[in-house]
């Protein structure tokens, strides 16, 4: 919008061209979708794509309403099979800002927004088969602007790899900790350190595990003060938030 009126303004953009771009504002219907192309005017941050529900087709559409504004696109919940499929689909100027992520199952179009956050987030992950969720935490996080301290497989199981790193952590300004199997680790770090912290069960576990409920109702229950709590494998959720508490304050 600023870069529009700004156009205007200078006289290297048509009125008639200005009213024509402002049709599409604040949102553009695409019949199975309105895309709110105000969303970071509003929030700071661009609408994110769940990919996982939709078709391709629909995918790759939309990707293109969205990157055709000059806002990075993030599709998450997509498998690397399918996301090559929906870069096939996309324009030859939108494919060639496309990116696969396999690991956190994202569709990245675009660069990273500018580094504006206060501090670094730590990822800390309990054990290796945690990493898709906290992977896709972590990246989040980092498109949106922020630099992002990784822990890797350091769950209680062996308690005294989660304390050599513990000063690491506490220097960080947000804590995401991600967990599955009886997620232990999120209630434990909280009471060695002082920052605030988001938990994220993950769906890895057998038995009583009920596909990340034990870990969510673990999580729910710590008697550590400080911390909240996102849904079953929402790393997405957890690098947002923790995106928005580490901005700075808009004007």
């Amino acid at each position: 919008m600023r870069a529009l009126l700004e156009g205007v303004a200078r006289g290297e953009t048509l009125i008639d061209a200005a009213m024509k771009r402002l049709e599409t504002l604040p949102f553009e219907d695409l019949g199975f979708a309105s895309i709110d192309h105000h969303r970071a005017l509003r929030t700071g941050l661009p609408e994110v794509v769940l990919g996982g529900p939709k078709t391709d087709e629909q995918i790759a559409l939309i990707v293109e309403a969205i990157s055709a504004r000059g806002q990075t696109v993030l599709v998450t919940k997509l498998e690397a099979a399918r996301a090559t499929r929906v870069v096939s689909l996309l324009s030859e100027q939108t494919r060639a800002k496309a990116t696969v992520e396999p690991v956190p199952r994202f569709l990245v179009v675009g660069a990273p927004m500018p580094v504006n956050g206060r501090g670094v987030i730590a990822v800390v992950s309990g054990g290796t088969s945690d990493e898709p969720v906290s992977e896709e935490a972590a990246r989040t996080a980092e498109l949106f602007g922020h630099h992002v301290l990784r822990v890797r497989d350091v769950g209680v199981a062996g308690l005294h790899r989660l304390l050599a790193r513990r000063d690491e952590i506490e220097a960080c300004e947000i804590v995401i900790a991600v967990a599955g199997m009886e997620a232990a680790l999120p209630s434990v770090l909280k009471g060695l350190i002082s920052r605030p912290m988001i938990g994220v069960p993950t769906s890895v576990g057998t038995g009583t595990h009920f596909g990340g409920v034990a870990a969510l109702l673990s999580m729910l229950n710590a008697c550590a003060s400080g911390m909240t709590v996102v849904n079953i494998d929402n790393g997405f959720g957890a690098g947002y938030f923790a995106a928005l508490m580490n901005a700075p304050r808009r004007a």
